[in-house]
C-alpha cells in the first residue's frame, strides 16, 4: 500500500484546515465591509473577488500540473526530477502572475465595466479600490500556491496549513486596526489582505528550499529554464487552467446578471458565496488530497490503488461535507447573523443558503473532488470538455432562462448551478465506472 490509513489523515486533515483558513480570509473581508462600507461595500468586493478567482485560477491551476508531475515523479522513486520540476513550476507560476496584475493594474475600473457593465457609483468605487490593492497580490499568491502544491505532492500538508494560519492571523490583526481603530473601508480590508499574502509566500518559498525536503527548489533567479518540464507541467496544467478560467468567465457572466438584479440580490449572492465556500471546504480538500494520492499511484503504475485510494477518499468526502452541511443548515439563522444585511438580502441570503446546503451534500462530491482522481491520471481533455460544455450549457445558459424567463431571481442562479453540478457528476461517475481514463495513466 503506498498509504496507510494514517498518513491519509496526516494529508487530508490539514488540508481541511488549511482550506478552512483560507475561505475565512474572504469571510472576514466581507464581513468587515460589511461593518466599513456597508452593502455597497460588500458588493463591490463580491464582483471583485469573482474576478479575482479568475485571475488567480491560472496559476493555481499550473500548481496542480506542477503538484501532479512531481507526484508522479516521486511515484517512479525520482526526487531529482520532482525537486527539478518544482522549480520550474515556481518560475512558470510567477511569470503568469507578473502579467496578470499588470494587466490588472493597468484596466482596473475599465475592467470593471467590461464585465459589470455599470452598476450604482457606490459599488464601482468599492469595487475598484478593492480591485487595485489586492491586484499587488497575485505574484505572491502564485508563489504560495506553488509551494503548497509541492509540499502537497510530499505528502506534507502541514506546512501549508500552519503558514496559512500566520496569514490569517496577520490578515484579521490587519483588518482590525485599520477598520476599527483607524476607521478605513474598504482600504482597511484590502491592504492586510495583501500584506497577509506577500507574508504567506516569503515563508512557504524558504521553507521549500530546504534541501531536507525531498522536493526541494533552488534558487530560482540562478535556475535555468527547462522547456521540457514546463511542457510537461503545461500539458496538465493548460487544460486545468483552460476549464476553471472558463468555468470563472461563465461565473462572472452569471455575476453581471446577478447585478441586473439590484444591491440586494447582489448582497444576498456575495453572502451566500462567502457561506457555501465553507460548505464546500472538506471537498475542496479531498480533491487536493487525491491529486497527491492518485497521482503517486499512477507515477507507480499501480492502477488497482488508484481506483481503490479514489473510492475511499470519496466516501470520506460525502460524510465530512455531509456533517458540515447540516451544521451549516441548523445554524444558518446565527451564521447569517454575522452580517450587516438589511432585510431583503437576509431573507433571500437565507433561502440560498437551504438550497445549497442540501444540493451541496448530494451532489457536488462527485462533479468536483472525483474529476481529480482523473486529472491526476492524465486525463485532462475528458474532464475539460465535459466542464466547459457543462458550464455554458447548463450553468450560464440556464441562469438566463430561469432569470430572465422565468423571473426566479437570484434564485434561479443557484437552481441553474446545481443543474450544472448534476450534469458534470454524471459524467465522471460514468467515465471514472467504465475506466477510460486508465489508458491516459500511462502517458507519462
Amino acid at each position: 500500500m503506498l498509504f496507510t490509513r494514517k498518513q491519509l489523515f496526516q494529508l487530508i486533515l490539514p488540508l481541511i484546515a488549511e482550506q478552512f483558513l483560507a475561505v475565512s480570509v474572504g469571510l472576514v473581508d466581507v464581513m468587515m465591509v460589511s461593518r466599513a462600507a456597508g452593502e455597497a461595500g460588500i458588493a463591490g468586493v463580491s464582483l471583485v473577488d469573482t474576478l479575482n478567482v479568475l485571475l488567480i485560477t491560472l496559476f493555481s491551476s499550473l500548481a496542480t500540473g506542477g503538484a501532479v508531475v512531481a507526484s508522479q515523479y516521486l511515484g517512479k522513486k525520482e526526487p531529482d526530477n520532482a525537486s527539478k520540476a518544482g522549480g520550474q513550476l515556481i518560475i512558470t507560476t510567477l511569470f503568469f502572475a507578473l502579467i496578470i496584475m499588470a494587466i490588472s493594474l493597468i484596466g482596473n475600473e475599465n475592467l470593471l465595466r467590461v464585465i459589470y457593465g455599470e452598476p450604482e457609483k457606490d459599488i464601482m468605487r468599492s469595487a475598484a479600490t478593492y480591485f487595485f490593492i489586492t491586484a499587488f497580490s497575485f505574484p505572491f499568491l502564485a508563489v504560495y500556491n506553488s509551494c503548497a502544491a509541492l509540499f502537497r505532492a510530499m505528502g506534507n500538508s502541514k506546512i501549508s496549513m500552519y503558514v496559512s494560519i500566520i496569514m490569517n492571523l496577520i490578515n484579521v490583526a490587519g483588518i482590525y486596526i485599520m477598520v476599527f481603530l483607524l476607521h478605513m473601508g474598504v482600504e482597511g480590508v484590502a491592504v492586510p489582505t495583501l500584506v497577509a499574502r506577500a507574508a504567506s509566500a516569503i515563508i512557504i518559498y524558504t521553507l521549500i528550499r530546504q534541501k531536507k525536503n525531498i522536493i526541494h527548489v533552488n534558487n530560482i533567479l540562478h535556475a535555468g529554464i527547462d522547456f521540457r518540464m514546463i511542457k510537461r507541467i503545461l500539458n496538465i496544467g493548460v487544460p486545468n487552467g483552460l476549464e476553471n478560467s472558463i468555468f470563472q468567465i461563465g461565473k462572472i457572466l452569471v455575476q453581471g446578471l446577478v447585478t441586473s438584479l439590484g444591491a440586494v440580490a447582489i448582497a444576498a449572492n456575495g453572502v451566500a458565496g462567502t457561506i457555501a465556500g465553507f460548505a464546500l471546504i472538506p471537498g475542496s480538500a479531498m480533491g487536493l488530497a487525491m491529486i497527491t494520492v492518485v497521482g503517486r499511484c499512477v507515477g507507480a503504475e499501480d492502477i488497482a490503488q488508484a481506483k481503490k485510494y479514489t473510492v475511499k477518499i470519496m466516501k470520506l468526502c460525502y460524510l465530512i461535507l455531509g456533517l458540515l452541511n447540516i451544521g451549516i443548515f441548523l445554524f444558518r439563522e446565527q451564521i447569517i447573523g454575522l452580517f450587516a444585511l438589511s432585510g431583503p438580502s437576509e431573507k433571500t441570503t437565507m433561502a440560498l443558503i437551504i438550497y445549497h446546503s442540501i444540493c451541496c451534500c448530494i451532489i457536488w462530491p462527485l462533479s468536483f473532488a472525483l474529476p481529480n482522481a482523473l486529472r491526476a491520471a492524465n486525463d485532462v481533455k475528458a474532464t475539460m470538455t465535459i466542464s466547459i460544455l457543462s458550464m455554458w450549457i447548463w450553468r450560464i445558459g440556464f441562469s438566463y432562462f430561469l432569470v430572465k424567463g422565468l423571473h426566479m431571481g437570484v434564485m434561479g442562479v443557484w437552481v441553474a448551478m446545481t443543474i450544472d453540478w448534476l450534469f458534470r457528476g454524471i459524467c465522471f461517475t460514468l467515465r471514472f465506472i467504465k475506466g477510460k481514463w486508465i489508458r491516459h495513466a500511462y502517458l507519462n
